[in-house]
């Protein structure tokens, strides 16, 4: 048997691939600390401050020090990125500025709490996102972060301490991580810096006492610290064994692999391995080699493969399935590459003459396992042995016709040989019948191959070995080489048929490959819900020939969405099953441990958050519904269809998501904008009407005058907001429909400028109309409403005493109108954005009155009138420029000039 270590001493690819990436990405160490004032922080200022001093850039993006004086006393020396300042609802939030640190471009960033959760309006909305930005542009972070913020142990955390941790990191920030270092106390130590104050305040220290850092609980926390980090640094060590090619087992830890195969034993073997693995607290694995020979294994026995792997995911360990040609060589080659420190196998049960012949599983281990520990457990079979090694076994259903084919192959060979020895000195005839052996071992299997061996060991004696026609054989030379040819027909023919073997079975990986990676495509391209349940569930009945349901949640239960052949008729029985499974998130219905009386079988769709829907299967055939290479293509297919139906959801999702935050910030914007332009027309209105009543008798009549004048302004301008709001409603409902009438636009500039005079009193207004432009079809008070939104909004934003342009030309079948000003004009990104609702221009520090619905409101009405409008700047010198094209009446066009 080939020794493994050749290959184990290759490094894997793809651990070379990640030591790459590595390479070009930043470094990230966490201090992990088992919970709050550990001193987590204080130690990565440490660390931090040494490096410093070693001349390297360190920079401080984010650091809490919560009061405490030793940790503030650290800061001094570091250079710290001011934090950037985020008004949410009414209360200045300070986060970390990422923007800053990244043009800053230091060679280490100090990043206090992780799983920090940041302003909204933020670019993400956790922290350790932004840390992962920093990481992908180089820079490497020094990072804290307790225990109980790690995302796979937040339900244990919750049981332990009985409070449960919102602000989370998933485990793949840990598994990340460069380097991790637990920074640790012993629970006296740290309650006795709580009764110092040192990590609260005195009131806030006897409460979490009492509450949440008792012993038992800090005991249990430290635990979790030290396991979780046992765990990265076992698969570090297990990456750099793989990178560097390092020949296993290195003695760091225990890893236990037990071997399964078809025999009854394997249950047993499991929960050895389990048992060993808690003594040890180890991790294990359970193992099935398949062979090329395991696909004329029956149907009982494939069952009970998959039945021994399920059981030992079920107690915690992986399974693995690992095709191959040998089972010690891909055991050994998967303990090696794997650091695997102990092997488990059962003792064989074969006869000692079987075991001369065929060898044995346990001794080629124990032979071949050198630093690795090889436990051979007794147990015997209560079943028989599985036939899968049997070499020479039988096929399951007897036909004649291969061996008819075998017949007819050694009668050719005859006739070739009788053809070949007339005309040409042939001797050695029996490399004729050797083809015969080939192919019938090619085309029929192994045993019409032996069949045709031994037929043609008879026809070669009976046809060309003296004396002729006769079974009787005189030179001695003779015997020699029909029984060498025997024994070489006998091996090419159970070589060829192992190939051939082998060839089938790859092609049906092939042809499940192929469906999987089409069902991944139709997946893809799945826009909607509905395609993507209807090419599931057609997809699973077709590879697996069963009945398929599928079920999504809809409130608190589950319901029928899709099936193929259709069928939404569930009975009481299916419908409580599928319920079952969809909340336990194990299988329940026909052939499993809960609800057997059910029709289907349902088994959950997992991602790796949630449990999106259930699928129920049946079909007319007794016995196990699916088997295991069935149950294997299911996992495959369910996998596929789970994270596609989770896609699609999650699109949903950002969508109604984002519909909210648009809304609330419509409602945002409208609140503020009421509590602004209501009230200042309000306190102008009230203040000048208060002094007309209490001092009417005693002002002077200019005063009175003014007052009044204010009055009248100010109440106009009041009106002009409510009228906007309430045509903006108009347009948002779609109850804008113009009354158009023939109107001339030199009638309604001028209306426009009588009304608009208060506003535009300083300003220089120039007005350049042709005499000769058509009727235009408008609805007259929309349309000024247009024109006198577009001053007010050219005055507001021009200087005192500069022009303001009105210019009209008529363009071809379209009458162009133009306001120009000369303001600090549009800036290019928000030239089509200030026709939103609310959206306004920031561009000097003076914020101007308004609301933001003046220029909606014109592209509003102007498109209902069939027009458009567009905003530009100025080419001559600064100012904005907005031009409304509208159509001219059919009756009014100009007749087109045929040539």
């Amino acid at each position: 048997m080939p020794d493994p270590d050749n290959e184990t001493h290759r490094p894997s690819p793809d651990a070379l691939l990640e030591r790459a990436a590595q390479e070009t990405r930043g470094r990230l160490k966490v201090f992990l600390g088992s919970a709050p004032g550990v001193g987590k922080t204080y130690e990565m200022l440490e660390s931090g401050r040494a490096l410093l001093a070693d001349g390297q850039d360190v920079v401080i993006g984010v650091v809490e020090t919560h009061g405490r004086a030793e940790t503030a006393a650290l800061l001094g020396g570091f250079q710290i990125i001011p934090r950037k300042q985020t008004l949410y609802r009414c209360q200045t939030l300070e986060e970390m500025d990422l923007d800053a640190i990244i043009a800053r471009a230091p060679r280490l960033a100090l990043v206090d709490e992780l799983a920090h959760t940041n302003a909204p309006g933020s670019r993400h909305p956790k922290r350790y996102l932004d840390v992962l930005e920093l990481l992908d542009r180089g820079i490497d972070v020094y990072t804290t972060l307790n225990i109980q913020h790690v995302e796979s142990l937040n339900d244990v955390v919750a049981q332990i301490t009985r409070i449960r941790v919102r602000e989370t990191v998933p485990d793949s920030i840990l598994d990340r991580a460069d380097d991790i270092e637990i920074i640790d106390l012993t629970p006296d130590d740290l309650i006795k810096r709580l009764h110092e104050g040192k990590v609260y305040l005195p009131r806030t220290a006897k409460r979490a006492i009492q509450n949440y850092f008792s012993p038992g609980n800090l005991t249990a926390l430290r635990e979790l610290a030290l396991r979780r980090t046992a765990q990265r640094v076992d698969a570090q060590l297990l990456n750099h064994m793989q990178a560097h090619g390092v020949r296993g087992p290195w003695p760091s830890g225990d890893r236990i692999l037990v071997c399964i195969d078809a025999s009854a034993r394997g249950p047993a073997l499991v929960r050895y391995a389990k048992r060993q693995a808690d003594r040890m607290r180890a991790s294990w694995t359970a193992l099935h080699v398949e062979l090329a020979q395991d696909i004329r294994l029956a149907d009982p026995q494939k069952d009970r493969i998959a039945s021994t792997l399920r059981l030992a995911e079920q107690l915690g360990g992986e399974a693995v399935t690992l095709p191959g040609q040998g089972v010690v060589r891909e055991i050994l080659r998967h303990a090696l590459t794997h650091n695997f420190s102990h092997v488990i196998v059962g003792r064989t049960e074969k006869p000692r003459w079987q075991e001369w012949l065929r060898g044995s599983v346990s001794t080629e281990l124990i032979r071949q396992a050198r630093d690795l520990n090889v436990h051979v457990v007794a147990g015997r079979e209560r079943e028989r042995p599985p036939t899968r090694a049997m070499t020479f076994a039988l096929p399951r259903e007897l036909s004649l016709l291969p061996y008819l084919q075998a017949v007819l192959y050694t009668a050719i060979a005859v006739l070739t040989g009788a053809a070949l020895t007339r005309i040409f000195d042939v001797r050695n005839i029996g490399l004729v019948f050797l083809m015969a052996v080939l192919t019938s071992a090619a085309t029929a299997g192994l045993m019409p191959a032996l069949f045709a061996s031994v037929l043609g060991a008879l026809a070669y004696n009976y046809f060309f070995l003296d004396p002729l026609y006769t079974l009787a054989i005189r030179d001695p030379e003779s015997v020699v080489a029909l029984v060498f040819f025997l024994g070489a027909a006998a091996i090419t023919s159970n070589l060829t048929a192992r190939v051939h073997r082998q060839a089938r079975a790859a092609r049906i990986r092939a042809r499940t490959t192929e469906s999987l990676y089409l069902f991944s495509k139709r997946l893809s391209v799945a826009g909607t819900l509905d395609d993507v349940l209807w090419v599931t569930v057609n997809q699973m009945a077709t590879m697996l020939c069963v009945n398929t349901v599928l079920l999504l949640p809809e409130g608190d239960k589950v319901t029928v969405r899709a099936g193929f052949p259709p069928d939404d008729t569930l009975d009481d029985a299916d419908i409580a099953a599928a319920q079952w499974a969809f909340a336990h998130n194990l299988p329940a219905g026909r052939g499993a441990d809960t609800l057997p009386g059910a029709r289907r079988l349902y088994l959950p769709l997992r991602t790796g958050r949630m449990t999106v829907g259930v699928v129920g299967l049946d079909n007319d055939r007794s016995g196990p519904l699916l088997t295991p290479d069935q149950s294997r293509l299911f996992d495959a297919l369910a996998d596929q269809a789970a994270l596609a139906i989770e896609r699609i959801q999650l699109v949903d999702d950002l969508d109604q998501a984002r519909l909210v935050a648009e809304t609330d910030k419509l409602r945002s914007a409208l609140l503020t904008s009421i509590s602004h332009d209501l009230r200042t027309p309000l306190a102008g209105i009230m203040g000048a009407a208060g002094m007309l009543s209490d001092y009417s008798d005693e002002l002077p009549d200019e005063s009175r005058r003014d007052l009044l004048a204010t009055v009248i302004e100010e109440s106009e301008r009041l009106n002009r907001f409510i009228a906007n709001l309430l045509d903006m409603t108009r347009i948002e409902s779609g109850m804008t429909a113009p009354n158009a009438l023939p109107v001339y636009l030199d009638e309604m500039v001028g209306a426009v400028l009588r009304r608009a005079q208060t506003i535009l009193a300083g300003h220089r207004v120039q007005v350049t109309l042709p005499p000769a432009l058509p009727l235009l079809r408008l609805d007259p008070v929309l349309f000024e409403q247009v024109l006198f939104n577009l001053l007010d909004n050219a005055a507001k934003y021009a200087p005192a005493q500069t022009g303001i342009g009105i210019d009209a030309w008529r363009d071809g079948s379209h009458v162009t109108l133009q306001i120009r000003d000369e303001g600090p004009g549009i800036p290019e990104p928000d030239l089509e954005r200030i026709f939103d609702i609310f959206y306004r221009v920031r561009k000097t520090d003076q914020i101007l009155a308004g609301t933001g619905l003046g220029l909606a409101i014109c592209r509003g009405f102007v498109e209902a009138m069939g027009g458009t409008i567009r905003a530009s700047n100025r080419r001559d010198h600064s100012g904005a420029v907005f031009t409304i094209r509208l159509p001219i009446p059919d009756d009014d066009k100009e007749p087109e000039i045929q040539a």
